[in-house]
């Protein structure tokens, strides 16, 4: 168990302007008791890895509806690559065709959380897997 609450990004990526979601998500992980830094709409993969280098991250969660996903994941994971990020968690959520979410498994993102996820279900995968990853540090 980690000595200090879990510190999470979530970011909006591209044009989407939907942010909704990614409050409630951002709340939720909050009364959790993690520590949650929100970017706001519109911003690009490098702005949001390079915020998750500065803010010392453990997780980004990425909220995407646009449709994007497929440009946006990847870019983001090369970038986190290049940084050095490779122990921070991605995950993300939105509209994600089934087909897609696979690939994008399979490229790093450790999950994908469809809308209706419960918040339970998405806190508990979060403090799983960053507390397992403190653990093998």
């Amino acid at each position: 168990m980690l000595n200090r609450p879990i510190r999470v990004l979530i970011a909006k990526v591209g044009l989407d302007g939907h942010d909704r979601g990614a409050k409630v998500i951002a709340a939720a992980l909050r009364d959790a008791g993690m520590e949650v830094i929100y970017t706001g709409l519109r911003q690009t993969p490098e702005m949001v890895v390079q915020t998750a280098l500065q803010e010392d991250v453990d997780a980004i969660g990425i909220s995407i509806l646009s449709g994007a996903h497929n440009t946006v994941f990847p870019r983001i994971i090369s970038l986190m690559q290049e940084k050095g990020l490779e122990d921070v968690l991605l995950i993300g959520g939105g509209i994600i065709p089934d087909g897609d979410a696979l690939a994008l498994n399979e490229q790093g993102v450790a999950k994908l959380f469809p809308p209706g996820t419960e918040m339970g279900e998405i806190v508990g995968f979060i403090t799983e897997r960053v507390e397992s990853r403190e653990s093998r540090d």
